[in-house]
């Protein structure tokens, strides 16, 4: 069905159509514009077009036993996802799709030298964000190393899974199906939530909602699956990193606002990235798996730091929405109500709900005294 049906109805070629209605404006903007969104329509169509109903996939003789347990298992997490969550589920990862290379994207961040603001793209529909998204990895290579000739910071980095924000039912993708069932319900309900409440050019409100519906959503999941234990210490790993990683942006922001030359910028930017690589050594050395952000950790430099802050720095605020809200559907009007608001008056109200919930989360209180005071340590 899904290799002849777009979830509207419409036949197979009017998903073409659609995706080429996207990219037609764009001839005007110039040739990098034109290949760029060509590549983009290419892509997405292959993936798109290569769907399969999990239901089929499940019942075919060819398939592991493996696979079949993971794609069972997507559909409860679905289940869960529209039952509990209330989240617009519709036939979102309802079919399944091998893909031909590891992974089906490779973003590209970067950042100025002296600088966490992410550099942005504009896009249609979607509005701007910090990344570039290349369905090819080739061709996110040659455009990060464009980048890196003019100067920036940057991370190239593959990508499992991704949102089309609803416009076509997202499958599951060969790149993240035999993921944990944590892991996996995370990504599921972190990629719905985009389909329930989303700001056009937000990419910082956009990743820390979702990112908080997934935090928010897992303990009860988990709590069913009963991995309540593993995921205590893998929650706990989680904001280790992320508030050492929040204590080495303050660190470098003092760095890059201060008048001193650019020599001794260079100097204390690289102390300060030394002392975080050690400082993540230190404090994983004593956890189940210590290299899982290692890899991560090692390429840090502004437009990781930034990324981080685009997913995560709000984290807190929608959490403190969510227990405000007592429910499930009254925290995404006011998430949406939230989005509605001017930048500038959204952005206020997201700083006063994240004071909040710091001042009364004891773990977040406790937990940041470790991760700054390693940073602090020449």
């Amino acid at each position: 069905m899904y290799s002849r049906l777009l979830v509207t109805g419409l036949p197979k070629k009017w998903l073409n159509l659609r995706l080429w209605l996207l990219i037609i404006p764009l001839y005007l903007a110039g040739c990098e514009t034109v290949g760029y969104y060509a590549q983009a329509a290419s892509g997405q169509w292959r993936i798109l077009s290569g769907r399969q109903p999990i239901e089929k996939v499940i019942n075919e003789p060819g398939t592991s036993e493996q696979l079949q347990q993971q794609l069972q298992l997507v559909l409860q997490i679905r289940a869960y996802a529209a039952e509990v969550l209330q989240l617009p589920v519709g036939d979102a990862y309802n079919a399944y799709v091998q893909l031909d290379d590891t992974y089906p994207i490779w973003n590209v961040l970067a950042a100025p030298e002296f600088s966490l603001e992410p550099k942005r793209w504009c896009y249609p529909i979607a509005g701007c964000a910090s990344y570039r998204g290349y369905f090819r990895k080739s061709a996110a290579e040659a455009k990060a190393n464009q980048l890196r000739g003019q100067g920036y910071d940057v991370y190239l980095g593959a990508v499992p899974a991704y949102s089309t924000l609803g416009w076509f039912n997202d499958p599951i993708l060969s790149s993240f199906v035999n993921w944990s069932q944590e892991r996996l319900a995370g990504l599921l309900f972190h990629e719905l939530a985009h389909r329930r409440v989303y700001i056009s050019g937000d990419t910082q409100f956009n990743e820390s909602f979702a990112t908080a519906v997934s935090e928010i959503a897992l303990p009860g999941w988990l709590s069913i699956q009963g991995l309540v234990s593993s995921a205590a210490q893998a929650r706990a790993e989680t904001l280790s990193v992320r508030q050492l990683m929040a204590a080495a942006r303050s660190q470098l922001q003092t760095v890059y606002q201060s008048s001193q030359p650019d020599d001794l910028k260079h100097e204390q930017k690289a102390r300060v990235l030394s002392r975080l690589r050690q400082c993540y050594r230190k404090l994983s050395a004593n956890w189940p798996n210590p290299t899982r952000y290692q890899s991560y950790i090692e390429k840090t430099n502004n437009a990781t730091l930034a990324l981080a802050a685009e997913y995560e720095s709000q984290v807190p605020a929608f959490k403190q929405l969510y227990l405000d809200s007592g429910s499930w559907e009254a925290f995404y009007n006011a998430a949406q109500r939230l989005g509605d608001l001017s930048k500038v008056n959204r952005e206020e109200r997201l700083r006063q709900l994240g004071d909040e919930y710091r001042q009364s989360n004891s773990e977040i209180k406790q937990g940041g005294l470790d991760e700054m005071s390693c940073i602090l340590h020449d």
